[in-house]
């Protein structure tokens, strides 16, 4: 039987920004030992990020803290009517503890 493909439906650009969302403090190290990529690759889709708007980098003692803007919208024609608050608030919403 044939190994089933590997694809995903989030990008790496997705998951970046959501590790991100759930921690602003975390470090671009620990981002690509979650997501599974290399560190310089996180660091080049975080520059991405900041460059379309989608986060700012606020440098703390010698470490990054990041801000989300999740007013920002998808950038994909058809769902460019979304903010990102939608896909923040879907994969997100579970790390939170209730009420």
């Amino acid at each position: 039987m044939p190994e089933p493909s590997q694809w995903t439906f989030l990008t790496h650009h997705a998951r970046v920004l959501l590790e991100i969302a759930r921690d602003p403090d975390v470090r671009l190290r620990d981002i690509a030992t979650v997501i599974g990529i290399t560190e310089r690759a996180v660091q080049g889709i975080v520059n991405d990020l900041a460059e379309a708007g989608y986060l700012t980098r606020e440098r703390v003692g010698r470490r990054n803290r990041y801000s989300v803007h999740p007013d920002r919208h998808l950038r994909y024609p058809t769902e460019s009517d979304l903010p990102i608050s939608r896909l923040l608030d879907m994969f997100t919403s579970h790390d939170l503890p209730p009420g």
